[in-house]
Formats: C-alpha cells, sequence, structure tokens
C-alpha cells in the first residue's frame, strides 16, 4: 500500500510514527516541498495513494475524487476545515484527527499570550534589545475575568489553568456540562454577556458555519475598551478587518492570534498595528505534542487501512 505524508513536522521529534507505518510493509512519499501542498502538487500525488495522513494542505472535493485508490485521510491535529468531509464521505473515506494530541501544548499557549498580552512582554523585549530602558505598565491576570468561547477538550484545560489564577470563569457554549461548571466554578452565560463582561476572552472553537466570523464588527463592539481577545483556535472564527478596525481604533486593548484566514498573513494588515501579538499557528509544536500527534495519526491510518474502527473517526 501507498501512503502520502505531508507534515513537514511528522515523526520530528521521535522515529516511532514513521516505524509505525515502516514495519507495516508501506510505501512511502514524503511532502519535499518545505511547505503545505498546493491544489496541483497535492492532484499529482495523491492519484493512487491508500492513505494519506495531512496536515494544514488544502484536501477539496476536485481532489479527493481524483484520488481512486484512497480510504483514508489522518489529520494530522485537530481541525478538519481544510478537509472536504462531505466529498470524502462520498466516496467512502473515512476521516481520522487527533484530539486528544495536543490539548495541553494548546491551553499552555494560550495561556502564555494572555500573559504576554497583560504584562506587554514582546514590547518590553523589543525595547531592552533596541537600549531602551523603559517601564512598561500591564495588567493583572490574577483574580481578573475570564470568557471561554466553547468549553471542549483545550477550553477545559484553559479553565483548568485559570483556576491557579483564582480567575472568574465565565463560559459560552451550546452544549452545557453542568458537573464540570460546578467543579471548576465556571458560569455558562450567552455570548453578548460573556463578551461585555470580561477582562480576557479566549476562542477554542471548531471552524463551521455555525462559528465561521462568529466574532464580527457587533461583537467587538460589545468588548469591553480595557479588554483582550486571544485566538489559538482557527483563522476564520474571527473577522479580521472588523478586528483591525477595532484594535487601531482602541476599541479593545489588544489581542492575540496564533491562526489566520489565510496562513501566512503576510497581507493582513494586522501586521501593522503594535497592540496585537502574532504567532505562527504555533498552538501544537511542542515536542511531546508533535510526537502524540504522528502516533495517533499513524495508528488512526494503520486501523482503517487493517479493517478496525479508529479511535478517533470524524465521519
Amino acid at each position: 500500500m501507498k501512503i502520502l505524508i505531508t507534515p513537514r513536522s511528522f515523526a520530528s521529534i521521535s522515529k516511532n510514527p514513521m516505524e509505525m507505518l515502516e514495519e507495516k510493509g508501506y510505501e512511502i512519499i514524503k511532502n519535499e516541498t518545505g511547505k503545505p501542498l498546493n491544489n496541483k502538487e497535492m492532484s499529482v500525488l495523491i492519484e493512487d495513494v491508500d492513505g494519506i495522513i495531512i496536515g494544514i494542505d488544502d484536501l477539496n472535493a476536485g481532489i479527493i475524487t481524483q484520488a481512486h485508490n484512497l480510504k483514508v485521510i489522518s489529520k494530522y491535529g485537530v481541525g478538519v476545515d481544510n478537509i472536504d468531509i462531505k466529498a470524502a464521505t462520498t466516496q467512502e473515506i473515512v476521516v481520522t484527527n487527533t484530539p486528544k494530541a495536543n490539548i495541553d501544548a494548546v491551553a499552555d499557549l494560550t495561556f502564555a499570550l494572555m500573559l504576554a498580552l497583560a504584562r506587554r512582554i514582546p514590547e518590553a523585549d523589543r525595547e531592552t534589545k533596541a537600549g531602551n530602558w523603559k517601564k512598561f505598565i500591564g495588567t493583572s491576570v490574577w483574580r481578573k475575568k475570564l470568557g471561554v468561547i466553547g468549553l471542549g477538550k483545550i477550553g477545559r484545560q484553559v479553565v483548568k489553568r485559570a483556576r491557579g489564577f483564582e480567575m472568574e470563569i465565565l463560559c459560552y457554549d451550546i452544549i452545557q456540562d453542568e458537573e464540570f461548571a460546578k467543579q471548576f466554578g465556571v458560569r455558562y452565560v450567552d455570548l453578548e454577556t460573556l463578551l461585555k463582561e470580561s477582562d480576557y476572552i479566549t476562542i477554542h472553537t471548531p471552524l463551521n458555519n455555525a462559528t465561521k466570523g462568529m466574532i464580527g464588527y457587533k461583537e467587538l463592539e460589545m468588548i469591553n475598551e480595557n479588554a483582550f481577545l486571544i485566538n489559538t483556535s482557527r483563522g476564520g472564527i474571527i473577522d479580521e478587518k472588523a478586528l483591525y478596525n477595532a484594535l487601531k481604533n482602541n476599541k479593545i486593548k489588544g489581542a492575540a492570534l496564533d491562526s489566520y484566514k489565510e496562513e501566512p498573513p503576510e497581507k493582513s494588515p494586522l501586521v501593522e498595528l503594535k497592540n496585537i501579538i502574532m504567532t505562527s499557528h504555533n498552538g501544537a509544536y511542542t515536542k511531546e505534542a508533535i510526537n502524540n500527534m504522528g502516533i495517533q495519526a499513524a495508528q488512526n491510518l494503520i486501523d482503517v487501512l487493517e479493517g478496525r474502527e479508529p479511535e478517533n473517526r470524524i465521519n
């Protein structure tokens, strides 16, 4: 069987994920471009493969219909918005992901960005290195109000970290887990209340038709002018034009993004602003998470090709 692997970081920390595939005798094709595959490159490579381990490369319906032997699309990561699930299902191709692998890594980055915004760490770093000995007045995180949009696996880990800072925690989610809320002191509210009352707002929802653009001009107007917005989820959830307007006109204090509608965000006007921290979709990039994602993605692929039900099936 032939396997295509597109993520550059796959098996970069440990050989274990690659060895799992090699032990099965698969013919392995790697992405040698040094970047995510474009549609033309993907079309050429995927045509006769039996399985693919995919990162953020686009896998649209047109490409999927060309993959006549494809049986499994194993996402190396959590978000599957780059994969046409409907087309895969029509072609009877199993789609999986690795939802447990990077939970702590993304939650850690979320809190790191929150602290960096609060204490203006990037600004202080730049000025000190430039020889300017300045004092930057920041904002406390201790006992402030945190609004969590999406209380899934990552959102819950952010809540647990916030409890260590004795934060008051508000949450907006269409599914409410009252037992978790009671255990960790979470108060469920509607989105408007969360936006209006929170000092820090973090986003942890998947990107789908319901969440696309859910934070736009109207929602940003609701946010307190001294509040911070952090997104370590998917880029399309925030209207970036609306965010640019809010930040440029100081309608909110600051923001931190780890994902964007277009990646990399080379043409985004957000790069001009000083009150935003921008990282390179780095949430899952710890040694532990990369290795875990590789192992889970490899196991999901193997399970499908050997006729077993994978642990993390999407369709």
